[in-house]
């Protein structure tokens, strides 16, 4: 536990667990959000292999960044912040929510250093033009305005075009998990999100689709167990 620079900026990291012949596992929380997303799982997966969580900057314990809140530039960091730590290659990436949108573009950037991706709730390119226009004006407007903490609008807009534009069928396992529950979703939209989520299986030759059916957004704290079911079926997939 401590502070990396990177690129001029101080980074709060956690490893935890112990180096093995089994690959450690990067995870990489939701807009806005932090390390401690992962406290529900992270000391069971520990006992399992290495795990790195950290606050991207200017959230948690991080110190602001003046460079772009891009996922191309949140990747550039957290490359550089994987390489000053020297842990073993090659990962396995954790994304939740926006999450997903940099560990996506971390495997299409780095593909040589990944050998598993897992997706939780993972928010889709084309979800501003295809789900968002399917919800309540309310729900829009709530949607548009949370982009303070982190980015602005324009530039998580830009990542999900940054996404799209590196993407890929990976030669990697991939899992794809998928909130069942979420909450102020109509049937119908609940049943897009579904058909959203499963079309991220065409990201790999070896997709895998599940249905947290008991979980709003952050299934990570609704169903942790779930969550560390897939990922340590992949990390011994992964030896």
């Amino acid at each position: 536990m401590g502070f990396v620079k990177v690129n001029g900026v101080n980074l709060f990291v956690k490893v935890l667990g112990e180096p093995s012949n089994k690959p450690a596992v990067i995870m990489d929380a939701g807009y806005g959000d932090y390390s401690k997303t992962w406290d529900l799982i992270v000391p069971d997966l520990a006992r399992e292999t290495q795990v790195l969580v950290y606050d991207r900057a200017g959230l948690g314990r991080s110190e602001t960044s003046t460079n772009p809140r891009t996922s191309r530039e949140m990747v550039k960091e957290l490359h550089e912040l994987l390489d000053a730590l020297e842990l073993k290659i090659p990962y396995i990436l954790v994304g939740h929510s926006f999450g997903g949108v940099n560990m996506r573009l971390y495997a299409s950037t780095y593909p040589e250093e990944i050998c598993g991706l897992i997706l939780i709730d993972s928010t889709p390119e084309d979800y501003v033009e295809r789900f968002l226009p399917t919800m309540s004006d309310d729900f829009q407007k709530a949607y548009n305005s949370q982009f303070i903490h982190e980015g602005n609008y324009d530039e998580f807009i830009e990542s999900l075009r940054q996404v799209n534009d590196l993407r890929s069928t990976l030669p990697i396992p991939l899992t794809v998990i998928c909130a069942g529950k979420k909450s102020h979703y109509s049937k119908a939209s609940q049943e897009l999100w579904n058909e959203m989520q499963r079309e991220l299986l065409s990201l790999s030759t070896e997709g895998t689709f599940v249905l947290a059916e008991n979980s709003a957004h952050y299934v990570q704290h609704d169903e942790p167990e779930l969550v560390l079911r897939e990922i340590k079926g992949l990390i011994n997939k992964s030896i």
